[in-house]
């Protein structure tokens, strides 16, 4: 058949004027496709990045690196410098750069070699609270941890930090099988005496001791528990280090960040699904791949006037190319904060 033929088609169009139309359809959606990147004003459009700019500070946390297997702690920093990072968060363990190996000499060569690189530490983490947890029930544990914190604060004023996370207590722990269970109780007793000895330290050396919430510990469970925590001591070096993804599984974090306002310090975005029923650390997913209300929790901090640091927490460097994980984090945090 002719294809410039008038016959009408079945819906009594003919088949010349409904070939026309489609061509003109398809010519207009090309140019359509073509311009918009021209005519969309970056920033502007929601499908792209946050159409408001909040003026908040990007950071990533030393554990999204293959540190130390594959990269040194020089090299991690320079990557996050390169990557766009205002700051990195760094780790304190038994045996690496920052540990009790190491004393204010190490901590000043790495405070300058931050500096020279010309990026900030952010803060100061460690999982040394859940081996050596502050409310163990054996003694010689709680010991090992009020020690340990000790020297994290004295490691964090030799690197001219002034944010210190600290975990004070946990009524259970999920991933470890060396933990007994501690009622609430008595892990509130423990948690409130622990942080008491840790304190004046902390006051002297001028570090913010920000207490996290964890909710898989099944301690400061709520937003008014952790005001009533943090409130008691009535020390402006007692704050809170509020992770977004640690009350996902049965909260929102853009609830808890209206009513603890400005006791937040410091700030862990940890992505979460809800998709799924693993309720382990594996849970966790790169920025942006979750169920997170990513533009209510940004609000939220605005509401506040939170004009703090963002660190992206991630517990799983690549195996393949680690440094795509730090740049596609820092790609997702511009979105997110409008700088696109």
């Amino acid at each position: 058949m002719n294809p410039n033929s008038d016959f009408p088609t079945s819906s009594g169009v003919s088949r010349r004027a409904a070939i026309s139309s489609a061509l003109a359809a398809a010519g207009g959606a090309a140019a359509f496709i073509n311009a918009a990147p021209a005519q969309i004003k970056p920033g502007l459009d929601a499908r792209r990045a946050s159409p408001k700019r909040f003026d908040m500070k990007k950071s990533i946390n030393q554990w999204a690196f293959p540190y130390p297997e594959r990269m040194n702690l020089e090299e991690c920093m320079k990557l996050a410098k390169a990557a766009g990072f205002d700051g990195i968060e760094l780790n304190y363990d038994l045996d690496n750069d920052l540990s009790p190996k190491a004393g204010t000499k190490e901590f000043v060569a790495i405070r300058k070699m931050a500096d020279r690189i010309g990026i900030s530490i952010s803060g100061l983490c460690s999982f040394l609270f859940w081996p050596y947890p502050l409310t163990a029930n054996e003694p010689a544990r709680r010991a090992r941890g009020i020690e340990l914190a000790e020297k994290m604060t004295r490691a964090a004023h030799d690197l001219g930090v002034e944010n210190l996370l600290v975990v004070p207590g946990a009524v259970h722990i999920p991933w470890r099988t060396d933990y007994e269970p501690v009622p609430n109780d008595i892990c509130d007793k423990r948690a409130r005496e622990a942080v008491g000895k840790l304190l004046p330290t902390a006051e002297k050396l001028g570090v913010s001791l920000n207490i996290e919430n964890i909710f898989f510990n099944g301690y400061l469970m709520t937003p008014q528990e952790m005001i009533s925590f943090v409130d008691g001591f009535h020390s402006d070096r007692l704050r809170v280090h509020f992770d977004t993804g640690n009350i996902m599984m049965f909260q929102f974090p853009e609830h808890w960040i209206s009513q603890l306002g400005k006791r937040i310090k410091n700030v862990h975005l940890k992505e979460f699904t809800k998709k799924g029923t693993d309720y382990s650390l594996e849970s966790f997913r790169p920025l942006l791949d979750g169920t997170t209300n990513w533009p209510a929790v940004m609000e939220a901090f605005d509401a506040i006037d939170y004009r703090g640091y963002l660190t992206f927490e991630y517990f799983h460097p690549y195996a393949h190319y680690p440094e795509a994980l730090v740049h596609q984090t820092a790609d997702s945090l511009n979105r997110m904060l409008g700088r696109v």
